[in-house]
Formats: C-alpha cells, structure tokens, sequence
C-alpha cells in the first residue's frame, strides 16, 4: 500500500519556504486492537501552524523535527478493529499532512451524513475555522445587532465566517481583504469591504466607520489592528483570533503608544483559543449548520490537489492566495 506524510525537515527563521519541509514514503500499520486505519480525503492548512513550527512553548507543542506534522483530516474508515466504526465511514481527526493514519479510535470523529453538507466542511465552516468566528464574535466579543462591526482577513477561512455570522445576527460589518477578487466577494455578502492594498486600513475605516467601530474581530494585527484602535468607540470590544501579519516577524517592534488608546477609550481586548470553546461545539451546530444547509451562510474554499502540494497551500496562507478555507484534496 502507498502512503505518505509530510515532515517538518527543520525549524524555519522567518517567512519558512519549501526547503523546511519533506515528503517521505511510510508503510501503514494494521490497527490493532480498539484501532482504525483511516485513508485521509481532505486536509487542512490553517496559519495557527507556523507557530507549532517554532521550539517554543505555547497552547500547543511545537512540531517534532523528523516527524509528521498534525492537523485537521477528513478520511475514510478502511480497516476497522474498534466497535462502532465500519470499512467505509468518514471520519474527523488531527491526522493530517499524510495520506494514512492508524490510531486508536478515540481519536477519531464520525462524521454524520446530513444532506446538502460536504464531508470537508467539516475542515472549515462546520468545523475549527467556524467555530473559531462563531464562539469569538457571541460567546467572547458578545456580538449586538447594533454593533458595527470591523473584521481584519475577511475573505480567509475564518474572517468569511466571522462576517457572514455577524450578518446573521443584524451587525453592520466592515471587512478587509487583499485584491478586487475578493472585495467584490465580499460586497455580494452584503458587506462594506475594502482592500487593503490600495487602501490603507486607518483611511479605510475614517471612511466606512466614520462614526468609529464597536467591535474588532482581528485576524491580522500589524496596520490593521492599529487602525481597529484608532477607529474604536469607547467601551469598544477587540477580540484578538490571530495576527498572521506578524507569524513570520523576527524581533517586531513593539509600540506602546497605541496602547495610551486603551486607556482613553477604556477598550476591551481579549485574546482567545478556539479549543477552550469546544464544549459550545453543539450549540454552534445547531445554529450554523441549518443555515449553511439553507445556503444562508456560503463556504467558500480554495483547493489544492496532492498531500506533495501541501507546504505550497500553507505558504499560500502568508500570501492572501485563499478565498475562504484552503484545503487539500489527497
């Protein structure tokens, strides 16, 4: 049987290029007992793994050198030695970045077989990326149907989920993204967007928001979430997901005068993890999935073909090259 994985070949400085990672061949093993062995479909790539790249301590371990690297799979059951799982079920599992995995089978999901609902969305809008939009915008950033509402890397996995929810919810949503392509994307949802490559964020929010911001749902950092800070109202809420434009920054400065805003404005920044979220998994479910199902809510995605093209789809995260979540057909 062929297999193969993708290894983290050595630990990137900077912006990591092709050269960090490597394609090896393995042999699979048979699942022992209580086990599965699980041929993957789809893959994740997601920006949170750049810094599981770096040997340093964090929310999650870092990478080994020499070994397969870990994220989001969706694969098919084809030897079963575990009660409850069948030659033939889907399956969810942080299995990816290889074409097989054998493991216990408590470490697998079944997927449920819902109609109008692709098995790889639950890599993204039913899934880590969702949830991430859905638990920061209620459960952290406590969304109103007055808010206006400002999201940095609107088009990319999570900020197109982040806009559409906040939409759903009656706020008035403002989004940046890089290119016409997906401004115009954006603008179909109803939103006012604008690109940041033409724009800068500060002279784009004085003219969408003119009146300021109430709520920041950052995907970013760097200009954008200076330009969040500048906009905000007081008592406004900035809800820090993540701040790809600095992933890849050796020795960023630091500027603390943005931070007199906080004072002034007596702003509300909070980070958070999607994973201290997942027991609200159901009650996102429940919400979300019937809405996608009623095409309320559009998953767009971008696909790259072959576990080989793996490390170019996550590069292509660094460089704006998704619409939606990027995934990996093996």
């Amino acid at each position: 049987m062929d297999a193969h994985e993708i290894r983290l070949k050595s630990r990137p400085h900077g912006e990591p290029g092709l050269d960090v990672f490597e394609l090896a061949a393995v042999k699979p093993r048979a699942p022992g007992e209580g086990e599965l062995l699980v041929r993957n479909r789809w893959m994740s790539v997601d920006p949170y793994m750049r810094g599981r790249m770096n040997d340093v301590p964090s929310y999650v371990p870092p990478f080994k050198l020499g070994e397969a690297l870990e994220g989001g799979a969706v694969g098919e059951v084809i030897e079963s030695n575990a009660a409850g799982f069948a030659v033939g079920d889907l399956v969810l599992s942080m299995y990816g970045w290889r074409t097989h995995a054998t493991a216990p089978a408590k470490a697998f999901q079944k997927l449920p077989s819902i109609p109008g609902i692709a098995p790889q969305a639950y890599l993204g809008v039913l899934g880590m990326p969702g949830l991430t939009a859905w638990a920061g915008l209620t459960i952290v950033g406590e969304l109103k149907a007055d808010d206006v509402v400002f999201v940095s890397g609107a088009a990319g996995a999570v900020g197109s989920l982040a806009v559409q929810i906040a939409k759903l919810r009656g706020a008035t949503v403002i989004g940046s993204a890089g290119g016409p392509k997906k401004v115009e994307w954006l603008r179909s949802l109803g939103v006012e967007a604008f690109d940041y490559r033409a724009e800068s964020p500060v002279d784009a929010l004085k003219r969408l928001a003119p009146s300021g911001i109430s709520l920041h749902f950052d995907n970013v950092g760097g200009d954008h979430l200076e330009a969040a800070m500048r906009a905000a109202r007081p008592f406004a809420r900035l809800i820090e997901c993540g701040m790809i434009a600095r992933y890849n920054d050796v020795g960023a400065p630091f500027d603390q005068r943005l931070f007199m805003l906080i004072i002034g404005k007596r702003l509300r920044i909070q980070g958070f993890i999607v994973f201290d979220h997942q027991k609200q998994m159901p009650e996102f479910l429940a919400e979300i999935g019937p809405a996608v199902a009623r095409g309320e809510i559009r998953a767009e995605e971008t696909v790259v073909e072959g576990l080989d093209k793996a490390p170019e789809a996550f590069l292509g995260l660094f460089r704006g090259a998704n619409l939606g979540k990027m995934l990996v057909k093996l």
